[in-house]
């Protein structure tokens, strides 16, 4: 095996790695491509599995897992932040109303960054807070994309329905009110990394008084182009 680090099992968990990045393969393939045992290739390939780093497809072939996707959107946060600060702030003085970015980190939310109304009744989220994954516009959309089994597990105990989540990605964005807390509504659409995953929510928020019950009539076009612009960033080489 080339490029041999001296630790077996990392060296050969990379070289089915990369066999798969070429694409699927089956497990005869994998001992092919590898020259590795096939009990070996299959204990290994199954362990992957266990962690998401593989999958399945229809075929049953192994194919590059989820996980891998999650790790390289964490691996481009950096970028995300540092696009975060001007487009939030657009985005703030377009709506007039509060604008916060959400990640998912399990089985909650973090909002990682935001900027406030200038003025007037405002909704603060902390940088750094944690929020349920159960209520909210932004946990809607850091949902609806998700795999159907994470999605479903992820519905359980939810304020919002699986039909509610396919409207969010029929239309591209999702609205709240009154989901995280009572006389405040939000707005917010999803943010993609390189591999067309959604890695983040992009969100205005306000009291209902002002921002109404059908927030997304007024809000959801600047919402979705603030999600477009983190997206862009994401995707620059």
């Amino acid at each position: 095996m080339e490029n041999t680090s001296g630790v077996g099992v990392l060296d050969k968990i990379t070289s089915i790695l990369g066999t798969l990045e070429a694409g699927p393969a089956t497990l005869a393939g994998l001992v092919d491509a590898t020259g590795l045992a096939r009990p070996t290739a299959h204990r290994i390939a199954v362990a992957l599995e266990h962690h998401r780093l593989l999958g399945r497809d229809l075929q049953g072939r192994f194919v590059l897992g989820p996980r891998l996707a999650e790790l390289s959107a964490a691996a481009g946060e950096d970028r995300l932040l540092t696009a975060a600060g001007s487009v939030l702030t657009h985005l703030r003085d377009v709506t007039g109303e509060t604008a916060q970015l959400y990640r998912r980190q399990g089985e909650v939310r973090i909002c990682v960054a935001a900027v406030e109304r200038l003025f007037g009744l405002r909704d603060t989220v902390p940088v750094g807070l944690a929020l349920p994954m159960k209520v909210g516009s932004a946990a809607q959309v850091l949902l609806a994309w998700e795999e159907p089994e994470r999605l479903h597990r992820g519905l359980q105990g939810a304020r919002f329905t699986a039909t509610a989540l396919s409207g969010v990605r029929r239309r591209g964005w999702a609205q709240s009110i009154g989901e995280r807390e009572p006389g405040v509504a939000s707005v917010s659409a999803p943010v993609r990394g390189p591999s067309n995953r959604v890695v983040a929510a992009v969100s205005v928020s306000g009291p209902i008084e002002r921002l109404t019950r059908h927030p997304g009539t007024h809000l959801s076009k600047a919402v979705i182009e603030a999600a477009a612009r983190l997206t862009e960033a994401l995707h620059r080489p």
